[in-house]
């Protein structure tokens, strides 16, 4: 059972995150190479290149070399739906290699079949699948295949709706790593991080509230329509823990039955950044820019906040291979360029299937596509390709943003878009995977 309608509620998040404006960030390098995928390779001045800036009016990314997929410039009042759509779709199937800590390899030499996976590059960019803005491959930890349609470029960051849940999840896991909680403590209550609480106003039940309901959206917290309609109409009075104590004095009694329901949106993710913030040293803001995003060599993107920290279901931009980063660091275990960031433990649980939506309707979905199942802020489904069954972690944002892990063939596959009714998960089932089993 769903507070609402699970599709409902995810295009509406894309639509309204896609109008909070693009990441803030400053243009550098002395050179801009134009139109590299058609083979006419003119560089231009840093003069130059910041005038058709100002005349294209995209955001950007610092410290890239500006191809036909990467227009960069000034205009924090675009929306996603403004860029004008790619002329030509830009397919790679031998990644270029950016510095940005992803590792890149060719496909059909380091693995999958490039016909296969070219065709339906070539589909996608016909229309045949959606509104589709970008689709990401890497297998074996190696990114093999690369491309933008539509909307998508490789530096534009796309707003993520929420899959910004994934990224709040792994938050808290970087601060498990980092000793500032631990597996333990996520079956404790949530106010019991939390010290500028009065417990006496509370509702009953407050204290039943674990970490671990928080995540698999089971709080079994109970607000009227009109009281949220309340809290958004009044953010100074419900900013930071304040927030907290509102909820559980205006909450509905909290009992074991309200909390057996798969309630989606349901404030479980306001609660982990606040216990996030209690925790570590200084903001929460802080800890996620310094302590998580720079050690993925994530630089350009947008959080905005809400309640007073970074909104924690929503409201986050980051481009398709910073989205891949996140992906292999999941299917990694946590780990990234050798270094463990967030515990194999926290990783294996938030990616299992904890409990079954009971959903038959999966968002992404197909006739490929089964057994959907939550974990912590991850989803999870049956992919069937080939008379076989594999398992699919996936983070989901409206509008078709995706990032699906198959472990079984050490895949990681990132799809951003702009569609009320994606069918990323079925595209993977019925499409990509193939591609790759031998």
């Amino acid at each position: 059972m769903k507070l609402f309608s699970r599709s409902a509620v995810l295009f509406a998040a894309f639509l309204i995150a896609s109008c909070e404006g693009p990441a803030e960030t400053e243009f550098s390098g002395n050179e801009v190479t134009e139109n590299e995928t058609s083979g006419n390779n003119k560089t231009k001045s840093t003069q130059e290149a910041a005038a058709e800036q100002d005349a294209h009016g995209f955001w950007k990314s610092p410290n890239e070399t500006y191809i036909s997929t990467e227009w960069a410039v000034n205009d924090d009042d675009l929306k996603v739906w403004e860029v004008p759509k790619l002329e030509k779709a830009f397919i790679d199937t031998a990644p270029a290699e950016r510095n940005d800590g992803i590792v890149v390899g060719e496909l059909g030499v380091d693995g999958g079949d490039k016909d296969m996976l070219v065709k339906l590059a070539e589909e996608i960019a016909d229309g045949q699948h959606g509104n589709i803005d970008s689709l990401l491959i890497a297998h074996k930890g190696q990114l093999l295949f690369e491309s933008y349609y539509s909307n998508g470029r490789l530096n534009l960051t796309h707003p993520q709706a929420s899959a910004t849940k994934t990224y709040t999840g792994l938050a808290l896991g970087r601060a498990m790593q980092l000793g500032y909680l631990t597996m333990e403590d996520l079956d404790k209550p949530v106010i019991s991080f939390l010290d500028d609480l009065d417990p006496t106003k509370f509702v009953e039940g407050a204290q039943k509230v674990t970490l671990h309901h928080a995540l698999t959206m089971r709080t079994g917290i109970r607000i009227s329509n009109e009281q949220r309609e309340e809290f958004h109409n009044n953010p100074d009075q419900v900013e930071g823990q304040k927030l907290v104590q509102a909820i559980f004095e205006q909450s509905a009694p909290i009992t074991e039955e309200s909390q057996s329901t798969f309630a989606y949106g349901n404030y479980g993710t306001p609660l982990v950044m606040q216990v996030v913030d209690a925790v570590v040293p200084g903001t929460a803001e802080e800890f996620v820019k310094n302590d998580l995003l720079s050690k993925l060599d994530i630089t350009t993107y947008r959080w905005l906040s809400e309640f007073g920290l970074p909104a924690a279901g929503w409201k986050s931009s980051f481009t398709s291979r910073d989205m891949m980063k996140f992906g292999l660091l999941a299917a990694n275990k946590g780990k990234w360029n050798d270094e463990q960031l967030i515990p194999e433990a926290y990783i294996t649980k938030a990616t299992s299937k904890i409990l079954s939506t009971g959903d038959d309707d999966i968002y992404g979905g197909g006739k490929d596509v089964s057994d959907e199942g939550y974990g912590y802020y991850w989803w999870s489904a049956d992919l069937n390709a080939d008379d076989k069954t594999y398992r699919a972690p996936n983070a989901q944002g409206g509008g078709g943003q995706f990032i699906i892990l198959i472990d079984e063939l050490d895949l990681v596959i990132v799809s951003t878009a702009g569609m009320r009714d994606p069918i990323s998960l079925q595209l993977a089932a019925e499409r990509i995977l193939p591609a790759f089993v031998q």
